[in-house]
């Protein structure tokens, strides 16, 4: 594929673009995370039926993500990233319309259907157009998205959810999208020259499935496809019951979880682009088991905190923001580089699909493992807090096996 290369400033307009996409979609899938003891209690029910409500939005991503696989590659990247995201906007405007939890849990699935191929489409168009040698600082852009939405829209969301009812986070978030869609039209460029690679012979288009299995016949692929799933599965054990645990153990008042977010975001908003510039300069396998080494220590503090104050509940949940999801960003520039770059579309759905199905899993699994006793506190939390650190060490071993090709 022979793209023109961009000037450092449209490369920068084209990151954060794609970054305010990633940020619309990420921040639709966390925001169901501090509104768990809200939902819990306007729709009366518990942490196995919280957690489906996560997870519904990742399997069904997960679904889609293999879909996509099928065909996104044959399709020119802007306009399928776009009617994508366009078709998201609505899922997210019906969660807010939901009467209830049967008609939310069927909008979630929507949401999740077609957010959930948003990030592997944006890393797409990552990988086409950013060269390896600047691809971890192209990622530390993109996963600032996280931080924005910690910082800005989840405290901004709860606002909104404390003042007029948990269904306003929704539309804010569906009127976002639509701004950014019109914003993305105007400034992402036309990609076409992947299409060539879906032609064989005399032009002869492949079975839709041909580039899928080509993709998953490839060892390397695959090695890096059960890295992310490792790396997923490690997060989100824990990340969905943060905040109820935060309530109902740690004894954090409702009204203060969006300053956990605040002060969390703020500091991921700088690291994360920080961790990006040294992938590039220290290698991107160094830089994520060192990030992934010190995040051991962050996931199993913030599974075992006792009742403390306010600021060291605070100090405590940024130091894991920094480093848990901050495994990310040099771990996505390993996955991107890992893929053959005329199967990068296809790999990099198959691989946003394989996040989902394993982040859903996590949050299915620790919906299983933690449970509420008659107090009202949550337990085994622990448990999941150790079965991550597991993760984490399995991930650790296999990033080294994973081969840089592009």
């Amino acid at each position: 594929m022979n793209i023109q290369p961009l000037d450092p400033a449209r490369e920068r307009i084209l990151l954060l673009t794609l970054a305010g996409i990633q940020f619309a979609h990420i921040l639709d899938f966390m925001i169901m995370m501090p509104l768990g003891p809200v939902l819990m209690a306007e729709l009366g029910i518990g942490p196995h039926e919280f957690g489906l409500l996560v997870s519904s939005y990742t399997f069904t991503g997960a679904a889609t993500g293999l879909a996509a696989a099928a065909f996104v590659d044959r399709f020119e990247r802007k306009r399928l990233l776009l009617a994508m995201f366009a078709l998201f906007a609505l899922a997210t405007l019906a969660c807010g319309l939901a009467p209830g939890y049967a008609a939310l849990m069927l909008a979630r699935c929507a949401a999740g259907a077609f957010g959930g191929v948003l990030g592997s489409m944006v890393q797409t168009m990552v990988g086409d157009l950013v060269p390896f040698e600047r691809r971890g600082r192209a990622s530390g852009v993109i996963m600032s998205a996280f931080a924005l939405s910690t910082v800005a829209g989840v405290p901004l969301s709860l606002l909104l959810a404390n003042h007029f009812g948990w269904r306003f986070p929704f539309f804010f978030i569906a009127a976002l999208a639509a701004v950014l869609l019109a914003l993305g039209w105007r400034m992402l460029p036309t990609l076409r020259g992947h299409l060539d690679a879906a032609l064989l012979g005399e032009g002869e288009r492949r079975h839709p499935l041909a580039a899928m299995g080509e993709a998953l016949r490839d060892a390397n692929h695959l090695r890096a496809l059960a890295f992310v799933a490792l790396l997923m599965f490690s997060g989100f054990m824990v990340i969905p019951y943060i905040t109820l645990y935060s309530v109902a153990n740690v004894g954090i008042r409702q009204e203060d979880i969006p300053l956990i977010y605040l002060a969390g975001g703020c500091a991921t908003f700088f690291t994360s682009r920080f961790i990006g510039r040294l992938a590039d300069r220290r290698g991107k396998v160094r830089t994520y088991r060192l990030i992934a080494l010190i995040s051991m220590l962050p996931l199993l503090l913030q599974t075992h905190l006792p009742p403390v104050p306010l600021w060291l509940m605070v100090i405590a949940s940024t130091v894991f923001f920094v480093f848990v999801p901050g495994r990310m960003v040099p771990a996505m520039a390993i996955v991107t580089s890992a893929v053959q770059p005329r199967l990068r579309g296809t790999f990099l759905a198959i691989s946003g699909a394989t996040q989902q199905l394993a982040s859903g899993a996590a949050a299915w699994i620790g919906g299983l493992v933690i449970a509420q006793d008659a107090a009202g506190q949550i337990v085994r939390y622990g448990w999941v807090g150790f079965m991550a650190v597991g993760a984490t060490l399995l991930a650790m071993g296999l990033a080294g096996r994973i081969a840089v090709r592009s």
